[in-house]
């Protein structure tokens, strides 16, 4: 099958784009201009690595042509930081997906797979854990954005027939993470530790978050280019949360140590719990998570550590 990966060389878009490769699948991979290729690709492996810009309707027309199902990866926010420019956050998430869905038309191109945000789409919760049936009410305008992408999947789902899949994925970690810019406690806390940095905690340390290796989220996708039930919106998550104190106190257990953490005013933003179910996915998908966190923690760990080593050279 020939996938086109929008932001196919990320920190997601590459466990999925291994993943997919793994299984013999053609895979095309669009990128920004200057990012470089993510790892030296095998003669066996059909691969295919292009750049462009995203809101170019042109690049993007390009990037789609022959495609049999496009994986929509590209975010140009974070939660964090996507309301500090609201209008900038729809004009290159929300404009551009909808360029990216006339392409797949005018191609006829009949599937596509986004990656929305199960961590800020439902907002505060009215109950745990948290299914595909919450309201959705975001805090961030990231959430706003993806949840306004999920509804023009649906609109042109029932205009043109496009098979459209939405993964709300939970708390992401795992290798290739972007720890340089604070995405992610998980390997940001790591890498602080590792440095021999202080870790900063928002808050009291209560803030849980349901967080899930990204092995099991490329599994995800893989899972879902199969699919063609009738459902369209999947959780993709552990379905256990894990606070910010008890992420240290697992953290110290990885690497046999104490962690010192200094704990800063609680931000407006970061919802108290979010804790997703995955039942849907299992039964649907039939997929389910493999990778435990201590387990996840430790493979985490020896990809920073082997990041900090090469730094060092």
């Amino acid at each position: 099958m020939k996938c086109v990966i929008f932001g196919g060389g990320g920190f997601i878009g590459s466990a999925v784009a291994d993943r997919l490769l793994l299984d013999g699948h053609s895979v095309r991979i669009f990128e920004r201009p200057r990012v470089e290729p993510y790892r030296t690709f095998k003669a066996g492996e059909k691969v295919e690595w292009i750049t462009g810009d995203f809101l170019s309707v042109h690049d993007v027309d390009n990037a789609i042509g022959g495609a049999d199902v496009v994986l929509h990866l590209v975010s140009t926010t974070l939660p964090k930081n996507s309301n500090d420019d609201p209008i900038y956050d729809v004009q290159s998430n929300v404009v551009g997906t909808l360029q990216m869905l006339n392409a797949m038309v005018a191609r006829n191109v009949q599937k596509i797979i986004f990656i929305s945000s199960g961590g800020t789409v439902y907002g505060i919760p009215k109950y745990l854990p948290i299914d595909e049936g919450h309201p959705t009410d975001p805090l961030v305008s990231y959430g706003i954005t993806k949840l306004a992408i999920e509804k023009y999947l649906h609109l042109y789902e029932r205009m043109h027939g496009i098979k459209t899949i939405t993964l709300r994925v939970s708390n992401p970690y795992g290798e290739r993470q972007r720890i340089e810019t604070a995405q992610g406690a998980v390997g940001v806390f790591l890498h602080r530790a590792l440095s021999g940095k202080l870790i900063e905690i928002w808050g009291d340390g209560s803030v849980t978050r349901d967080y899930i290796h990204i092995s099991d989220v490329a599994e995800a996708f893989v899972q879902a280019i199969g699919y063609s039930g009738p459902k369209s919106v999947f959780n993709i998550s552990s379905g256990v949360g894990t606070s910010l104190n008890e992420l240290v106190g697992m953290l110290e257990k990885a690497l046999g140590k104490p962690i010192e953490c200094t704990y800063l005013p609680a931000r407006p933003f970061d919802v108290p719990v979010s804790v997703l179910s995955n039942d849907l996915a299992r039964a649907e998908l039939h997929w389910a998570p493999s990778i435990p966190m201590q387990e996840g923690i430790s493979l985490t760990e020896r990809w920073i550590r082997g990041v900090l080593a090469k730094t060092v050279r």
